[in-house]
């Protein structure tokens, strides 16, 4: 009886402190102690795992040529040619496991392989966004290296047989001379078309993604996010951890720790490193001193349509559209935006039903549209003539005030209003026929919350415009595709009383963003 007396207080004991330990592990997970070593990207600091600005952009890059479509065999030649970090012994699996590794998204997971794990939700500072980690994952099982031929095909992974429901494949033919043709194709359901199908769908839309890509994606969003996910202080930091580790590294060689071989390549790695965290603390430090913001990117957009307008021959030389685009770069374009595109057949048509962009993509696009800092386009009719306004979302006077000021930097913009009504859906304004051109649209109360059922009889609507005979104020042609007003010059006037549009009155009927039918 004694014997299993306590033989049970033991294992009462033992269930205690692994129940303590359990909790206490719990506990210094949540607090950032991960019990791992710190992979590519973090290193310890106090014994938490902090991201590691040296080497913190590789990570990005696998993540980002991953999505675009390499495969883990050309990240891993890429990576051996360039002899990222030092190394040319780069493998597969290295890629593989850091492509799946939940920490970069700031998760983790203790026990992975035991049959009950536990997972645990940001404890660490992510380097990649969570969308950014998910559609990694999707491109895993779509094998990213299917993209990879000596044909470029457009849409191949996007498109799914509208029977079945399988992936597509691709195939092509080439003429004599030399055009090639691209088809699509399901092997079970018998089903081919042309890609001209998807083609003639998707360029309803594709100057405006191309102009997405371009304007936000790749000038401004980049400078912002580097401004707040590599502060200044923090890459000095780093500078001087890895300016204490060279000297470590020489210390260690004249004391015999390491041969001339092994001190060069640990000393080669250190510079690099420390050279790269000087390139961005020198990009940082001309981010600060520009203060890109929201407003700059509509800014940027109404200055480009402006320059459209008044300057379109040199405007056209400056910008590259969808058809400027060699065809990898189209594809690449797509496989960067687009997630996938819905089919249904229409007797033995196939038809386009939806195209699915990525989450990563609409949702930072969608919160700057309803915060009112990103335009789009609707339907509009002046008189009897179909056209396209640019429409942005609501912006507090002050908001719309610092634009005009500023965009009268630039060009001799005009400012009006306009009733819009809701019933007959319809403007009424006076609008010139001296080829005045609409800027933007916007509205001037936040009607989506002042009237979310439209029980509302007239909105009121602000316009920017200008006319032909407006001065052009810049006088280098390479500056107006350049130039940002500056905020602070109080030089320019802007008043709130809008400055009457002449000529006649023409109805204008305006198509909301919920409207099914244009008359």
């Amino acid at each position: 009886m004694i014997s299993r007396l306590l033989m049970s207080v033991s294992q009462n004991e033992i269930e205690r402190t692994s129940e303590r330990t359990k909790i206490g592990l719990a506990g210094a997970i949540k607090s950032g102690h991960i019990p791992h070593v710190a992979p590519l990207g973090y290193k310890r600091d106090n014994k938490k795992l902090v991201v590691d600005y040296s080497t913190k952009d590789i990570v990005v890059r696998i993540f980002d040529l991953y999505y675009n479509g390499y495969s883990y065999q050309k990240i891993r030649n890429l990576f051996n040619e360039e002899k990222v970090l030092g190394k040319d012994n780069w493998r597969d699996s290295t890629i593989q496991t850091i492509l799946e590794n939940e920490i970069y998204k700031g998760n983790f997971i203790h026990g992975k392989r035991t049959k009950h794990p536990t997972y645990y939700e940001d404890v660490v500072e992510p380097i990649i966004s969570k969308e950014m980690w998910s559609d990694c994952q999707v491109q895993k099982k779509k094998n990213s290296r299917s993209y990879q031929r000596t044909l470029t095909y457009l849409y191949l992974q996007k498109l799914r047989c509208p029977k079945c429901n399988r992936i597509l494949g691709g195939k092509a033919t080439t003429k004599k001379n030399g055009n090639a043709y691209f088809y699509y194709y399901c092997n079970d359901c018998k089903i081919e078309f042309k890609e001209k199908v998807i083609n003639d769908y998707f360029n309803q839309f594709i100057s405006e993604l191309v102009e997405y890509d371009s304007v936000v994606n790749q000038f401004f969003l980049p400078m912002i996010k580097q401004k707040f996910d590599e502060p200044k202080e923090q890459l000095e930091k780093e500078i001087k951890e890895q300016n204490n580790k060279l000297e470590r590294i020489k210390r260690a060689y004249i004391n015999g720790v390491f041969e001339l071989k092994e001190y060069n390549e640990e000393k080669g790695i250190v510079e690099n490193a420390i050279t790269e965290l000087e390139n961005k603390l020198d990009t940082t430090d001309c981010t600060e001193e520009l203060k890109f913001t929201p407003k700059d990117i509509l800014l940027k957009r109404d200055i480009d349509f402006i320059n459209k307008v008044k300057l379109d021959k040199e405007y056209q030389e400056r910008t590259k559209t969808w058809k400027d685009y060699t065809r990898q770069e189209q594809a690449e374009l797509i496989m960067k935006y687009v997630d996938d595109i819905e089919l249904t057949l229409v007797g033995n048509e196939v038809v386009v039903t939806q195209i699915n962009f990525r989450e990563s993509i609409c949702k930072p696009c969608q919160e700057l549209y309803d915060k009112g800092y990103i335009d789009t386009t609707k339907p509009m009719i002046l008189g009897n003539v179909l056209g396209s306004v640019r429409f942005s979302n609501y912006l507090p006077e002050e908001e719309i005030g610092e634009i005009i000021i500023r965009l009268r930097q630039y060009n001799d913009v005009h400012y009006t209003e306009a009733t819009y009504y809701v019933d007959k859906q319809m403007f009424y304004f006076n609008f010139a026929e001296d080829n005045s051109a609409i800027v933007r649209v916007f509205p001037l109360e936040d009607y989506y919350k002042l009237d979310p059922d439209n029980k509302m009889e007239t909105y009121r609507f602000g316009i920017i415009y200008i006319n032909e005979e407006d001065k052009f104020q810049m006088k280098e042609i390479d500056t107006a595709f350049d130039y940002i007003p500056d905020e602070t010059n109080t030089s320019v006037i802007y008043t709130k009383e809008p400055t009457p549009i002449s000529v006649g009155v023409k109805p204008v009927k305006f198509c909301e963003e919920n409207t099914q039918e244009t008359n």
